[in-house]
């Protein structure tokens, strides 16, 4: 099962990831995060990024989801491609081999997840804090979800501390583990 929390900067993706891994490992399933590749890039980024950025941005996302799956059950994305990809479309449009990649692979997450913008951004050593570029991100990645005819689930901005039981409840997933019966009979 993989599953992604698409959205702009500065909208709570992080949390939200770790916040279900932790109800993930309860459920008794082999959990990872694949965390924020940009933050790793050794090219600029934000709005000072370049085509090249981006393209190591998005190569890298996939080789660690690639890795990430082959080990663990469960692999929940702090961002997906399409999202990685609203960046690069920001700043130079959308390119005809990446319209290609995207489109294939988005197709491999079970659950893509939206965080809408609840405040502008709060700088963390990496992040642009520019509301005005936060809010440009989200329109991109609004339009390519429209686009690829890509299938998000949009988490309700009223309901932020429902967010985590909204992706269980997508996913099928049950709230709490299973309980184990001590007093059960052997068959």
């Amino acid at each position: 099962m993989k599953i992604a929390f698409i959205g702009t900067h500065g909208v709570g993706k992080t949390t939200l990831c770790f916040d279900l891994a932790s109800r993930l490992k309860r459920l008794d399933l082999g959990v990872d995060i694949v965390k924020e590749v940009a933050r790793a890039c050794p090219l600029p980024i934000n709005q000072d990024t370049t085509l090249e950025a981006q393209a190591w941005i998005l190569h890298q996302q996939i080789a660690q989801e690639i890795a990430s799956a082959a080990q663990y059950q469960a692999v929940i994305c702090d961002r997906s491609v399409l999202d990685n990809y609203a960046y690069l479309v920001h700043r130079v449009g959308r390119r005809r081999e990446y319209d290609a990649l995207v489109r294939e692979w988005v197709g491999t997450y079970e659950g893509l997840f939206k965080v809408p913008v609840l405040q502008p951004p709060s700088f963390d050593g990496k992040r642009d804090v520019s509301l005005t570029f936060q809010l440009e991100i989200d329109a991109v990645i609004d339009r390519l979800l429209d686009a690829f005819k890509v299938p998000a689930h949009r988490l309700d901005a009223s309901d932020r501390p429902g967010w985590v039981e909204a992706v269980l409840q997508a996913m099928g997933l049950p709230f709490v583990p299973p309980q184990i019966d001590l007093f059960a009979q052997p068959a």
